[in-house]
């Protein structure tokens, strides 16, 4: 199956641009499209929630999807790499039009794929080091940073709810379970424990 991507932020972009690019190659490179999927949302829109998202689960191996160009799946890069890397795992190819990256079985897709990574992680530690510097920046002009000292809600909230718990630990209700029923981590419940002798 070949499905055609095509993508705008806004309903004042038009997806016309990128239709008649896709068919022009597609006919060059002898492909039959058999699905178009359109949609308007933003590249920063999260895969999953997006026609792409579901488009790409279904795709299987020798599938091959074709864009305009690799910013039409995603604006971040590390995201685009996410989405090459299951591509490749499931033996599917992507094409873009602009650019003329061919991501398939090739040697050099490998090459231009590795190339991608290393920029993805780059970005992701630039990313890291802004923003270190701006809660350092932040932590220097005297703002307190994380959780107050002494945050008690979580406690507050097992306390609130002490009946009912003692009732579930005597009834062998797993600390698990009861963990997740009040929203809370093993660390704050066993600190609970500690603090009312249960």
């Amino acid at each position: 199956m070949i499905i055609a991507y095509l993508r705008v932020s806004t309903g004042k972009q038009n997806l016309d641009n990128q239709k008649e690019e896709i068919k022009k190659f597609a006919i060059e490179k002898g492909f039959v499209i058999d699905r178009w999927i359109k949609e308007t949302v933003s590249g920063k829109t999260d895969r999953k929630e997006r026609k792409l998202g579901r488009a790409l689960s279904r795709m299987k191996k020798g599938d091959t999807m074709i864009v305009t160009e690799v910013s039409r799946l995603s604006r971040s890069l590390t995201d685009i790499m996410t989405i090459m890397g299951m591509c490749l795992k499931k033996g599917i190819n992507i094409y873009t039009t602009k650019e003329r990256y061919a991501f398939d079985d090739t040697i050099n897709s490998k090459v231009l794929c590795f190339a991608f990574g290393l920029a993805a992680e780059i970005e992701r530690n630039l990313i890291s080091m802004r923003t270190k510097e701006a809660l350092a920046v932040k932590k220097a002009e005297g703002v307190q940073l994380g959780r107050p000292k002494g945050s008690r809600v979580k406690m507050q909230h097992l306390q609130a709810h002490s009946e009912d718990i003692q009732k579930m630990l005597r009834a062998g209700v797993p600390i698990s379970k009861l963990c997740r029923i009040y929203h809370v981590s093993r660390f704050t419940f066993y600190k609970y424990l500690r603090e009312t002798n249960a």
